[in-house]
């Protein structure tokens, strides 16, 4: 027994070459990513699946949140079943570079639709993008034709691997295209930071720039294998040992650019960097004119310029009202109180208040102090005249000025 060689008596299913043992182990930490981040991400994906509307971000959020992990539970399969014989092998292995190019493609496009919204519908970016995307679907769908089985023991498994060293162009054009979209968002950010100083750290996170470095980093790593590294023969995967590494993470690192966006999906979410709403403003003092109730809301015009105007206005009394400060319609309230008070004493001494009757809330604060209340002068009379027969009624108006600078 001491000259015996104990890997001769080892199936070939456990007798693996050193690089398709690293194939392997790297698979279970693909599978490990992906099962991990289904979980992370189920109760954010529950809440957007519960708002109202299917934009287009979100019909692709969860074609990736579901492909995704089925795609990949059905390659480890047939990666680590050791059953799988080689002419089963030869109706399937195609099955990994088409649903890869499927979702790589989904993945592309939710970010060329998030570059564009942030960059304001720029047609520089719509055309970039969107000729890059093509030419990426078209690499891809051409590159499946070059697939192979490689041709591995009984039992090692069942992977696809390139007939020739230039099928690696199949990840090359998403590699591209994911460096444009880097390339934009980080240009992006740059220009907001010009608007609005911002540490560079806080930054980097607010805009997902870890997320769309990441996406790129890990498309340029496998590129990299595809180009520098040479397999040892036909039965090496050492090209594609990183492939389905990529694929998880571009689809997890796209899910949370999605989840990242503030707001609504539609039109591709909003950029927080440059909209009006994250300036700083200085509000100016807000009237009201008084009233009691009004059916209707408007908005006043935005004019150019550094001033924005808000303006509600719910109205139903055509001819206006006498408008006020917040202070003086405090202290108008408090003359009411004390008109109120002086009517019920009026009450009580066997006068009544007619319904053409004007009374000045000073002069019977006034009386309620025992002096004599001041008639009103005629253009004053017609100012504060309560017309009780107006079918218009008596209605409110609220302007809100807010400058922003």
């Amino acid at each position: 027994m001491d000259g015996l060689d104990i890997s001769s008596l080892l199936p070939p299913s456990l007798l693996l070459p050193p690089r398709l043992s690293a194939h392997k182990y790297l698979m279970v930490c693909t599978l490990t990513v992906a099962a991990w981040d289904t979980l992370v991400l189920s109760p954010r994906t529950w809440r957007l699946y519960k708002t109202q509307g299917w934009p287009l971000l979100k019909i692709t959020y969860q074609f990736l949140r579901y492909l995704m992990p089925i795609e990949f539970a059905i390659v480890a399969v047939a990666f680590f079943d050791s059953s799988w014989s080689l002419e089963r092998c030869q109706h399937f292995f195609l099955f990994e570079p088409i649903v890869t190019a499927f979702l790589m493609a989904i993945a592309s496009l939710s970010l060329a639709v998030r570059m564009y919204a942030i960059w304001d519908k720029s047609k520089v970016v719509m055309f970039t993008l969107g000729a890059l995307l093509f030419v990426q679907v078209v690499v891809q769908a051409i590159c499946c034709a070059f697939y192979e089985v490689v041709p591995l023991d009984v039992g090692q498994g069942c992977i696809a691997g390139p007939k020739h060293n230039w099928v690696g162009i199949y990840w090359a054009a998403p590699t591209i295209f994911y460096t444009a979209t880097l390339g934009f968002a980080i240009a992006r950010s740059r220009k907001s930071q010009l608007v609005r100083p911002m540490n560079l750290w806080k930054l980097f996170l607010r805009d997902g720039l870890n997320l769309y470095g990441a996406i790129w980093l890990v498309n340029m790593i496998n590129v990299l294998f595809w180009l520098i590294v040479t397999p040892n023969g036909p039965e090496d995967t050492i090209k594609t040992i990183i492939t389905s590494m990529t694929a998880v993470l571009t689809t997890t690192m796209t899910l949370r650019v999605i989840l990242g966006i503030r707001g609504q999906l539609n039109n591709g979410g909003t950029y927080s960097g440059m909209s009006s709403s994250s300036q700083p403003s200085h509000s100016n003092p807000t009237t009201s004119s008084a009233a009691r109730k009004g059916p209707t809301a408007s908005e006043g015009p935005v004019p150019a310029g550094a001033r924005h105007s808000l303006s509600q206005n719910i109205r139903s009394n055509p001819g206006g009202g006498q408008t006020y400060t917040i202070e003086e319609m405090r202290a108008k309230t408090q003359r009411d109180w004390a008109a109120g008070e002086q009517e019920e004493e009026d009450g009580k001494s066997g006068y009544a208040l007619g319904e053409d009757d004007v009374v000045d809330h000073d002069s019977l604060s006034d009386r309620r102090r025992g002096e004599k209340a001041a008639p009103l002068a005629e253009d004053e009379r017609d100012a504060a005249s309560v017309k009780g027969k107006n079918p218009g009624g008596i209605g409110v108006k609220v302007t809100i000025d807010r400058e922003f600078q």
